[in-house]
């Protein structure tokens, strides 16, 4: 066997690895099976072991061998499996002089069956005591050296299996994530919310202010797009008579690639007739309140930076303009000009573009000076009515809309609407956002809406950030299984 540190160049492992193999196929074994009997995992194994018992009993288990410590006529190893590892005894007297000395050609990466009886160590480890053992799947490839792991950023993400195998966090994340996204449906679900299929390829791209990709139907010779958004197709299953809706899937968006931002991400969108912004800020702090029981155990969650993020007790409610004049110290900020804010950006090292228009301007200020210092739950609501088309105007200050941005960690987690149900207005809103871009409104949207749409509350939530937090991971990369990254 190799343990990795023998042999240092990969490709020469590779080659006596590929030895191995030609001699067990040369010798009519077959090392790549079509099944392998697994009874139980590491867990459930060890969880059998009966502590005042002298007969133990007999289990089978499988998984990837991640240590092998050879001693002579007995050796250990542990199997890594999907619930962890169990550690195993494999010797010569039980499985015989040469299947022992077929095991011992096994390397460390080998995926491997084995069955025995359960014993403790003299260290307390309860452990297999091996009386067969079969290989599965031969590992060709040396797994990284088990003192560094896998510590090359590129590597990890280009190469998440081997992440995945090597790195406790990293699969302990992923099984977070999973874990996280199920709590949620049940969530909704135990609410009599319903999870409906939008569609991904759409000929409006719309619910967002963002590029989207473009894409052809060849059968229908036509260009479409991926969807930016689930948010029109589930209120026309508001307007449908579907009155508690979400989808949680992929959306896609043609922009940057940054510690917060991913072309293609993980989004919920959950919609609820008969309510307001308000009664979603109640559903997304219960919501937060159970994934904190039932997934983490706390409501206390660390920062990569190791601060503490607080998540139970009253979460902060700013409103934008408080928080704008704030930073900024001008109360006429809002009635200054254009050249007055660029001023005080200049001042302030924000590079902004100077064609932009006013409220983009205040909406910089927000986004880069604001919203990365909002660590604690904060809900962040009344924002400028030009940032968001499809959301209700305030009804005492038509410049404002009822929404809320909740920004924890520094970065948005969730924007919530009192949604847009007036369909004239909704078509005015539209075509103020476009322009003379015509072709991009969706006029199939607004027939619907004319037909009558309830009041209600809407939400989205961008999973791979609340992975992120929940996880204490510095960048959404981390919580993506596999992200998007520039071809070799």
């Amino acid at each position: 066997m190799d343990t990795n540190n023998n042999v240092v160049n990969e490709s020469d492992i590779f080659a006596v690895r590929s030895a191995k193999l030609a001699e067990l196929c040369a010798n009519g074994e077959n090392p790549f099976l079509s099944n392998c009997e697994q009874k139980y995992t590491s867990r459930e194994a060890i969880d059998l072991f009966e502590p005042d018992s002298e007969e133990q009993k007999e289990v089978s288990v499988a998984g990837r061998i991640v240590a092998f410590r050879l001693m002579g006529k007995a050796s250990f190893l542990k199997l890594l499996d999907r619930d962890g590892q169990i550690q195993i005894y494999v010797t010569k007297n039980a499985l015989g002089d040469q299947k022992y000395a077929e095991f011992t050609k096994l390397d460390i990466g080998d995926i491997v069956g084995v069955s025995g009886k359960l014993f403790k160590t003299s260290t307390g480890e309860i452990t297999v005591r091996a009386d067969s053992i079969t290989l599965v799947s031969k590992s060709l490839r040396p797994l990284p050296d088990k003192w560094h792991g896998l510590t090359d950023s590129d590597q990890i993400y280009r190469q998440r299996y081997l992440d995945l195998i090597v790195n406790g966090e990293s699969r302990q994340r992923a099984k977070m994530r999973c874990q996280i996204i199920k709590e949620i449906r049940k969530f909704l679900w135990n609410r009599s919310f319903e999870e409906v299929d939008c569609p991904i390829l759409q000929m409006v791209a719309g619910g967002a202010a963002a590029r989207p990709f473009t894409t052809h139907i060849n059968a229908l010779d036509q260009d479409c797009y991926l969807r930016i958004s689930h948010e029109l197709f589930l209120k026309r299953m508001l307007i449908a008579g579907f009155d508690r809706v979400f989808e949680l899937g992929r959306v896609f968006r043609n922009e940057g690639l940054s510690r917060k931002h991913s072309p293609e991400f993980t989004m919920i969108e959950i919609y609820q007739a008969y309510t307001d912004y308000k009664g979603m800020m109640v559903l997304i702090y219960d919501l937060t309140q159970h994934l904190c029981k039932t997934v983490l155990g706390t409501s206390t969650v660390k920062r990569f930076d190791g601060t503490d993020i607080n998540l139970d007790g009253e979460w902060q409610i700013e409103t934008y303009s408080d928080l704008v004049i704030k930073l900024t110290g001008n109360k006429n900020w809002f009635n200054s000009s254009k050249e007055e804010k660029l001023e005080f950006c200049h001042k302030s090292g924000l590079e902004t573009d100077s064609s932009l228009e006013d409220f983009e301007v205040t909406q910089d200020v927000y986004s880069k000076l604001i919203e990365p210092n909002l660590i604690q739950p904060t809900f962040v609501t009344q924002l400028p009515r030009e940032l968001c088309p499809l959301a209700k105007l305030n009804v005492n200050n038509q410049h404002h809309l009822d929404v809320f941005e909740l920004c924890i960690n520094g970065q948005e987690i969730a924007p919530a609407y009192s949604e847009q149900n007036n369909p004239i207005i909704q078509r005015e809103m539209f075509e103020a956002q476009i322009g003379e871009e015509k072709q991009n409104l969706d006029n199939d949207f607004l027939l619907a809406m004319e037909y009558g749409m309830p009041p209600a509350g809407g939400i989205g939530i961008g999973i791979d950030r609340l992975v992120a937090l929940l996880t204490s991971a510095p960048s959404i990369r981390d919580t993506i299984l596999f992200p998007m990254m520039r071809q070799q």
